[in-house]
């Protein structure tokens, strides 16, 4: 992590050069490095954080590939205007409508579906014993061709036998549980929390080592209270903030 006064730590497990781009991010999240303004020189920036320009130099080079600065030969490196999306969390969530007139398209994709016992976490959040069979689908979200979640979601099978299928077919949760006669349901938990990504999710993600990703552990249940689904999904901190909602 990186102190309040600029300095780094040097053995916290995360790269000098991932901590320094994550000052910087945070400089433009705060305003310090104004969009479409270019950043001050890489000598100033190691004074600055108390590192060496080659260590500027690679957390340049990997904000320049994830979209957030541009490098111009002759002028400088320039902050791009980069608006997060901003996913609402409420009464009813749910990733198309909640990105909705931000987004042109949405859509789930399925990466991958298995059956599996339920561990204790998995049966308590869905109401069913422990050792139940559970079908838990590895999805992505995906928001007009950018990757914004990754999502890892459990199911009971005796009553949801198939929904990985439906989940493929239709790009979208909501659309799945139609299938299985579920018109409306509601969210009763969410805890927020923020870590590292790891391998998978940096890959899935389209991320840099060190990037940081919004974790959200959520249960959704129905009208009447029957817990339906279980889901850990993680959003990159860079393209999405997470905003609680009030209404649906």
């Amino acid at each position: 992590m990186i102190g309040l006064a600029g300095s780094i730590e040097r053995r916290n497990g995360v790269s000098l050069w991932r901590q320094i781009a994550d000052r910087i991010l945070q400089g433009i999240a705060s305003g310090d490095f104004a969009e479409n303004a270019a950043l001050p020189p890489e000598m100033a920036l190691a004074e600055r954080y108390g590192v060496n320009r080659h260590t500027v130099r690679s957390a340049i080079a990997a904000l320049v590939q994830e979209g957030v600065l541009k490098a111009e030969q002759g002028r400088g490196t320039f902050v791009l205007s980069r608006k997060r999306l901003s996913y609402p969390i409420g009464a009813r969530t749910r990733f198309s409508t909640g990105l909705q007139g931000q987004t042109t398209e949405r859509h789930i994709a399925l990466l991958s579906s298995s059956t599996e016992p339920a561990n204790r976490r998995i049966a308590e959040a869905l109401g069913i014993a422990r050792g139940s069979a559970v079908i838990c689908l590895e999805t992505r979200g995906e928001a007009d061709g950018h990757p914004v979640s990754r999502a890892t979601t459990w199911f009971a099978a005796k009553r949801f036998a198939g929904i990985e299928v439906a989940v493929a077919e239709t790009g979208s949760i909501t659309a799945s549980l139609k299938r299985f006669g579920i018109n409306d349901y509601l969210r009763q938990s969410t805890v927020l929390s923020a870590r590292h990504a790891d391998a998978d999710d940096l890959a899935d993600l389209e991320l840099q080592p060190g990037a940081i990703v919004l974790v959200t552990v959520a249960v959704n249940v129905t009208l009447d209270g029957q817990p339906i689904q279980f889901a850990e999904s993680r959003f990159p901190a860079e393209r999405v903030e997470l905003r609680l909602s009030a209404n649906d």
